[in-house]
């Protein structure tokens, strides 16, 4: 496989709504073996499983499926359903141009959709219940498009059902809710910088620029919020996608290295070593 399969949310229909929800089961049985197959999507993916049983993979973890499991997919994330479509539980989709228009909206796209090491946690009894009420005025609002602002509804009812699964999310992690510091904005715009550019091989130093501050304040910004350098945050994105076109697709480590913006194959090699402690050929042949 050459290239990893992506679905997109109403691409050829942009006045449409971005956004929908789905019955779980439903739409496994519609997808069929496509969505066991691992793929990403251009948009936002949020998969409530009320039941236990079965796994669900996110780029190189598989997660155990409990009872009221909430998993966050990102868009162009690598993930795949099991076989089992079986399966009861609500699936969410929309769009970044539905979703993000605030601060705090940047907070939960890099808090809830961007946390590799925990997108997939089980809710408690309360904030199921707060979250069934956001869902159940949702669906509300779905069944009747014709009303005034029902897009605007749905996109507040939507922040409010991230924000109160944020809130579990930082209480589980021992943290607070974000943007209390001054640097936790510009640190967010940092990485949105990387999301777009990451391929460009861009420097420290243009990112800077494209941020109007200098290379130091933008360390002192990542070294204060995450504790570590601009140059790592940019090269654990760079090595991320690497890793997914290594282990999901049969392009050529040179190809690899091309759609990275390495012009030199054998100096992707040595930057994947530096980074990974392993060479391309021998991740990709991980078990």
């Amino acid at each position: 496989m050459s290239k990893i399969a992506q679905y997109h949310l109403h691409k050829l229909n942009p006045g449409k709504l971005q956004f929908e929800v789905y019955d779980l089961r439903e739409y496994r049985i519609k997808s069929g073996d496509k969505a066991a197959v691992p793929h990403s999507h251009s948009y936002y993916q949020i998969i409530w499983f009320f039941t236990r049983g079965g796994t669900h993979s996110v780029d190189f973890k598989t997660y155990d499926i409990n009872k009221d499991t909430i998993l966050f997919i990102t868009k162009d994330q690598i993930h795949c359903f099991d076989e089992n479509l079986d399966i009861e539980g609500w699936l969410i989709h929309f769009n970044e141009s539905f979703f993000m228009h605030t601060d705090v909206d940047i907070f939960l796209k890099y808090n809830i959709f961007k946390t590799q090491e925990n997108p997939c946690y089980a809710l408690e009894h309360k904030t199921i219940e707060t979250a069934k009420n956001y869902m159940s005025l949702i669906l509300e609002e779905l069944s009747n498009r014709n009303r005034f602002g029902f897009e605007n509804a749905i996109q507040f009812l939507l922040k409010c059902l991230l924000i109160n699964l944020e809130r579990v999310h930082q209480h589980k992690n021992e943290g607070e809710m974000g943007l209390s510091n001054a640097y936790e904005l510009q640190f967010y715009q940092f990485k949105e910088l990387i999301e777009e550019n990451y391929k460009n091989n861009l420097s420290v130093k243009e990112y800077a620029g494209a941020m109007h501050i200098s290379t130091k304040t933008l360390t002192t910004i990542t070294r204060t919020i995450s504790q570590t350098s601009p140059a790592q945050i940019i090269a654990e994105r760079v090595v991320l996608q690497a890793k997914r076109l290594l282990r999901f697709t049969s392009l050529q480590i040179g190809e690899v290295a091309f759609q990275l913006g390495f012009e030199d194959p054998s100096y992707f090699v040595k930057y994947f070593k530096r980074h990974v402690n392993m060479s391309p050929n021998i991740f990709r042949n991980l078990k």
